[in-house]
């Protein structure tokens, strides 16, 4: 019997590495290493592989060990495997490198979409970097290496991979909080001048001290981007219907159109108190960026119908 309860005691007491290995361990037997992550394998970077975490139509996301260190590695896939097409409203008023790179990206040559390649990548790095140093909860990075960025694993009390926004059945009181914590996000990093693009419950992971935003690489420039307040006003809407199933009286917000204005007016800080009411202004919107945001609405309804359906079956 002294056996027994020692044998469970020193299985809790073990560490969340060696959780992870106890439980990727027939999987990370039979796991090729991926071919993005070997030159970090092979600089000493990176020490072991252990799964895949997720992926998606931009990258895959591992969960590797850096010493003692559980961390994620990014591998963006190359441009060849992905499309330009719906990138170009998110990179307006990126700054590149020089006016040679601006005029090969607007023409689209072999050398244009390689920079545009290169600017779409590092736009998250550069991002992550930022908002880290202004506080915001995003995944700390350690680095950007050949077109795989090492960072911060998000992880619940137990050591796990922490679970998505998205994924969990929450009180009013907790929604109502996690609702409080993500516009003040949203609003610190408008303060800096960006806007995440791509918001949902689906890149919200929620660590045991409250949510953290993840997936940036598509983040946009507020100040040069016409298309800003469009998605400054979608990211928000969408974390406000996420949490406003469990708190319904979040939906009767209007956090994005307030905090724009004081965006507009200089006046937006990263400790600004934020009411969530504003006065409509009833002035004609652009038609060509409404329909841009409709289109793009829809393809994140599908894309949350595919979520829904995946943790279903």
């Amino acid at each position: 019997m002294l056996y027994f309860s020692f044998y469970w005691t020193a299985r809790r007491a073990r560490s969340p590495l060696a959780n992870m290995r106890a439980r990727t361990a027939t999987l990370t037997d039979e796991m090729k290493i991926p071919k993005g992550l070997q030159p970090l394998i092979d600089d000493g970077i990176v020490d072991e592989v252990l799964r895949s975490l997720k992926s998606g139509k931009e990258a895959t996301v591992y969960i590797v060990r850096s010493g003692t260190q559980l961390r994620c590695a990014k591998v963006y896939r190359d441009m060849a495997q992905r499309s330009f097409q719906k990138r170009a409203q998110y990179q307006e008023g990126r700054k590149v490198r020089g006016s040679r790179e601006t005029r090969a990206m607007v023409k689209s040559t072999s050398f244009g979409r390689k920079e545009q390649e290169h600017e779409w990548k590092n736009a998250e790095v550069d991002a992550l970097y930022r908002l880290v140093a202004a506080g915001v909860r995003v995944p700390k990075p350690f680095g950007y290496f050949n077109g795989v960025l090492l960072m911060e694993l998000v992880t619940d009390a137990s050591g796990n991979p922490a679970p998505r926004l998205g994924e969990i059945e929450l009180s009013p009181d907790t929604a109502r909080e996690y609702h409080l914590v993500l516009v003040r996000q949203i609003a610190r990093m408008l303060s800096l001048g960006l806007i995440h693009g791509d918001l949902s419950e689906f890149n919200v992971l929620l660590a045991p001290d409250g949510p953290v935003i993840i997936d940036l690489p598509q983040v946009v420039n507020a100040a040069g981007n016409n298309a800003a307040f469009a998605m400054l006003e979608r990211d928000t809407n969408n974390i406000r219907s996420a949490l406003g199933r469990f708190a319904p009286e979040l939906l009767e917000t209007e956090f994005a159109r307030e905090m724009w204005g004081l965006y507009q007016q200089g006046e937006l800080h990263p400790q600004s108190e934020l009411s969530g009411i504003f006065r409509r202004d009833d002035a004609a919107a652009d038609p060509a960026s409404v329909m841009q945001v409709i289109d793009d609405a829809r393809d994140e309804a599908i894309r949350r119908a595919l979520g829904r359906n995946k943790q279903v079956g």
